[in-house]
């Protein structure tokens, strides 16, 4: 057996490592496609998973190998009640006979340079009533939304700022040491809000 084999074999079981936390999601996401929670439901999202993972050849996905439970948490909350306060907010918009709720579409330039971070920024904005993913421009980081509930340029502020803290919230959740100092960094410069 030479030297590289050693070296490749840890390089492909690292690789495994980082790979694990997306192997286990495809595993969780067939279970909850099924409904049920069941060994059965997980040895085949385990076949699933295996299957998907060989056969659409996809790059691998680096994560940040940080994980900060504690924000990982407050982002779950705080994307509930999220959800909860503007499926309120879009039930009132279309209630209230009085206003028309002020359509827009705004461009918002993401701080951090990460394909996951802006795909989890994107779907999270997308995910929270009055707020809907139209385009992404991967090579400038630009998340481009059309937003409903806008009567000035103030709300259109509020509406980018909004999804500025909900990068900030992902980045400390899983993003990695540098994503972090540059979330810390343009803190002060937003106004204290990140």
């Amino acid at each position: 057996m030479s030297p590289d084999s050693g070296t490749g074999t840890r390089r492909v079981l690292a690789q495994a490592w980082r790979q694990l936390p997306f192997f286990v999601w495809l595993v969780v996401l067939w279970m909850l496609l099924w409904g049920q929670f069941t060994l059965l439901a997980f040895l085949t999202g385990l076949v699933a998973a295996a299957f998907v993972t060989r056969v659409f050849r996809l790059p691998p996905v680096e994560l940040s190998g940080r994980v900060n439970l504690w924000y990982g948490l407050v982002f779950v909350l705080a994307f509930l009640f999220a959800v909860v306060r503007g499926s309120l907010v879009v039930a009132w918009q279309v209630l209230d006979v009085r206003t028309l709720p002020g359509p827009a579409i705004i461009a918002v330039p993401l701080r951090v340079d990460d394909d996951l971070i802006m795909s989890h920024t994107a779907v999270t904005a997308s995910l929270i009533p009055g707020s809907l993913l139209i385009d992404a421009d991967r090579d400038r980081r630009i998340l481009y939304l059309h937003v409903i509930g806008v009567s000035n340029d103030r709300d259109l502020e509020l509406q980018r700022e909004s999804v500025l803290r909900w990068e900030a919230r992902i980045v400390r959740a899983v993003g990695s040491r540098a994503q972090l100092e540059k979330i810390r960094a343009d803190h002060p410069a937003r106004g204290g809000r990140a």
